[in-house]
């Protein structure tokens, strides 16, 4: 007996990818509840662990180890991402507001945000210096300052641990690659204040053998873009400034309502806020009955509890206390492969400390890593013939990678009487019909993704930007769209929310590209499923895929790689700033474009046959052949290294099939990925090809020029 999915009932916010959020998305993943629909917000798809950050300003370890892949996590957990930076909570209304998008409900929700090192209130700081965390943006300016060449000098506002770590690991980077360094470490009061006297005797040793030096018990008065300027009239030349000076909570949380303590959170035993479906943990929360310092330590072990306690608040089981220890091992970096370990006033120091921190480090990213892999369900014992070749090995493809193959559609097609109106115009392999309505002409389509992505939002983004370019790629003007949505099976307050964001976006996407949203039709299914007919009003003649002419060149809008990039998501596989990266090519406007390229002489938009069956549709109706640039071909991020490890969207077999003369093998598998919103590929007149090229790039598309069209039929490639 065929059993439904089961609806999901309430929603689980999670602000912020801290380390404790991380946690928490691992364990969902492993158990979680059923009947929740989860969500992560974060401002990127990676979030980093700061506890390596000084092992890579030192130059132990490359960026990329530093960073938790939320986007691969949340897959894991069956949570949707939102990428976006949160600007505040309205508890009335249970909204989560991240510009860009329409507000996220939740009926439970927890903030994991961190801190921040910023110092508006320092004269000269916003426009001279950067702040030690958030620690993205800081890695990003240190790697560039670390590549430079010439004398260094570095200025660290801030003498606590962080400061500290900093200051050496900077100055073992810059000396390790043979520039001359003048290093400072700069604090109001005393270097290392809150440390034991045995530890705090050690490391200013180390920082003394590395030559920092140390400015303590003075104010800072001015950072200008080349000195920090003291309150005692000294002059500190300084062209790298950073600031590790304590911990600051990011403003918005003090404009939630909810309780906070210098700006932080209040949050009770159980992790509770003063509203008791809002939760916190880490840095940017304050435990109110037993207040501790701002270490990751303690947001680590807060994760299993707070695992609990959102199942509690969700229905399932009874909340717990978090119990933080009295005090926790301090493992701290000396610059180069040394540290320092410090607990119950007991000091050790050496590379032996270092290689414990390393392998404790370590040990815990791989949790992120090494997440266990879920096979598809095994096939009943007893089932029909060809059941286990239907279903494939892998998971089935979403967007564009499940269509229907071409083959297939043209063989169900084939039959069809022709239009008997006269004003029905049928343009034989065009995704769109011409249409005469008193004069007017208008093309018309439609289009509808099953979702590659957990995030309404997002998905129907992609979606509206996939329907539209069979109107652009015409030569239209998008004028009016219905919307069909087939929600996956929801309570009625989730699906209230699901269709307000969707509607919202698609309303969004539309109106920027001229239409208007005029009805639509939704119902519930197993998944969700988004689509819209579309018409165009045509000003000249449509474009087709009938016009082009040899020597006619080949310009593409956008890189190809999205069904293999997706398709390694799906198997969570592709790293997040690579997913992300697609995300952002998938949603690209193409209405400029379109008109750019409005004296094309044939064109079509490159969707699920993927370029080499799509350039095949020119060549066929054209009557063309064509030759492809391999080398010119743009492809999106991380699309060709997950296509050598072997990833391939579902329908890429039948798109293999359509051009069986190109190879498949390294870049010319992309030629058959299956494109969901895709770029436009254009058949333009040789004299013509270098000014459209032109003006895309400079209005902001990866355009290149990829062929030609030939007189002689059959796709092949250049050499």
């Amino acid at each position: 007996m065929h059993i439904p999915p089961l609806p999901r009932t309430r929603d689980l916010v999670l602000i912020g990818g801290g380390h404790t959020h991380a946690l928490v998305l691992r364990k969902w993943g492993m158990l979680p509840l059923a009947g929740t629909r989860v969500t992560v917000i974060n401002p990127g798809p990676t979030a980093p662990y700061s506890g390596m950050l000084p092992g890579f300003v030192a130059g132990h370890y490359d960026r990329a180890a530093l960073d938790i892949d939320l986007v691969q996590l949340a897959r894991f957990a069956g949570a949707r991402v939102v990428l976006g930076a949160v600007q505040g909570i309205d508890l009335d209304r249970r909204e989560i507001h991240v510009p860009g998008r329409p507000p996220v409900g939740f009926d439970v929700a927890s903030i994991n945000v961190g801190i921040t090192s910023a110092m508006p209130e320092m004269e000269g700081f916003a426009d001279h210096a950067v702040p030690a965390k958030p620690l993205g943006p800081f890695a990003a300016r240190w790697a560039a300052y670390l590549a430079g060449t010439g004398p260094a000098r570095v200025a660290v506002i801030g003498g606590g641990v962080a400061g500290a770590e900093l200051v050496m690991a900077m100055t073992h980077a810059l000396r390790s690659r043979g520039r001359a360094a003048q290093v400072t470490l700069i604090d109001r009061a005393r270097v290392l204040a809150g440390l034991g006297p045995r530890a705090t005797q050690r490391i200013r040793q180390a920082m003394e053998g590395l030559g920092v030096t140390l400015v303590e018990g003075v104010e800072i008065a001015r950072i200008t873009a080349k000195a920090v300027e003291l309150a005692d009239g000294r002059r500190i030349e300084a062209d790298f400034v950073t600031g590790a000076a304590g911990a600051r909570a990011y403003p918005w949380l003090t404009e939630t309502g909810l309780d906070t303590v210098d700006g932080f959170i209040s949050v009770d035993a159980c992790l509770r806020s003063s509203d008791p479906m809002v939760f916190a943990a880490g840095d940017c929360a304050h435990l109110t009955d037993n207040p501790r310092p701002k270490a990751g330590v303690y947001a680590v072990r807060e994760a299993p509890v707070l695992y609990d306690n959102l199942r509690a608040a969700l229905g399932a089981g009874h909340p717990r206390p978090y119990c933080p220890q009295s005090d926790y091992l301090k493992l701290i970096s000396l610059g180069g492969k040394s540290a320092l370990a410090e607990k119950w006033g007991r000091v050790f120091a050496g590379p032996a400390m270092w290689r414990w921190k390393d392998r404790i480090d370590r040990t815990f990213m791989d949790r992120f890593r090494e997440l266990p892999q879920m096979g598809q369900p095994a096939l009943p014992e007893l089932h029909s013939a060809g059941l286990s070749e239907a279903l494939g090995d892998k998971p089935l493809c979403g967007g564009c990678g499940a269509k229907v193959g071409r083959s297939a559609l043209r063989a169900a097609l084939a039959p069809l009487p022709g239009a008997i109106r006269n004003d029905i115009t049928p343009l034989p392999g065009d995704d769109a019909a011409l249409l005469s309505t008193g004069g007017v002409r208008q093309v018309m389509t439609s289009d509808h993704l099953r979702a590659l992505v957990e995030d309404p939002v997002l998905m129907t983004r992609i979606a509206a930007h996939h329907a539209l370019g069979d109107i652009w790629a015409m030569g239209a003007e998008p004028q009016a769209a219905t919307a069909t949505v087939i929600l996956p099976r929801l309570s009625p307050e989730l699906q209230q929310r699901s269709l307000t964001e969707i509607m919202a976006a698609a309303t969004e996407v539309m109106r920027a590209a001229g239409a208007e949203i005029v009805g639509g039709h939704s119902s519930v299914g197993d998944e969700l499923t988004i689509g819209f007919t579309l018409t165009g009003l045509c000003a000249q003649d449509p474009i087709t895929l009938a016009g082009g002419r040899p020597g006619d060149v080949l310009i593409l809008t956008k890189p190809l790689g999205s069904g293999i990039v997706m398709a390694a998501e799906m198997a969570g596989q592709a790293p997040g700033t690579d997913v992300a990266a697609a995300y952002a090519h998938m949603t690209t406007d193409q209405g400029a474009a379109a008109r750019i390229l409005t004296t094309a002489r044939a064109m079509t938009d490159v969707t699920g046959f993927g370029l080499a069956g799509h350039l095949h549709g020119i060549c066929e109706a054209s009557g063309t052949g064509a030759e492809i640039a391999l080398d010119a071909v743009p492809l999106m991020a991380g699309a060709l290294a997950l296509s050598e490890a072997g990833h391939r969207s579902s329908i890429f077999a039948d798109n293999r099939m359509l051009v069986p003369e190109l190879p498949a093998t390294g870049a010319a598998a992309l030629l058959f990925d299956p494109q969901t919103a895709g770029g436009l590929l254009a058949a333009v007149a040789p004299d013509q090809a270098q000014t459209c090229l032109a003006a895309l790039i400079k209005a902001g598309y990866p355009a290149a020029r990829i062929g030609t069209l030939t007189e002689k039929p059959g796709l092949r490639l250049a050499r």
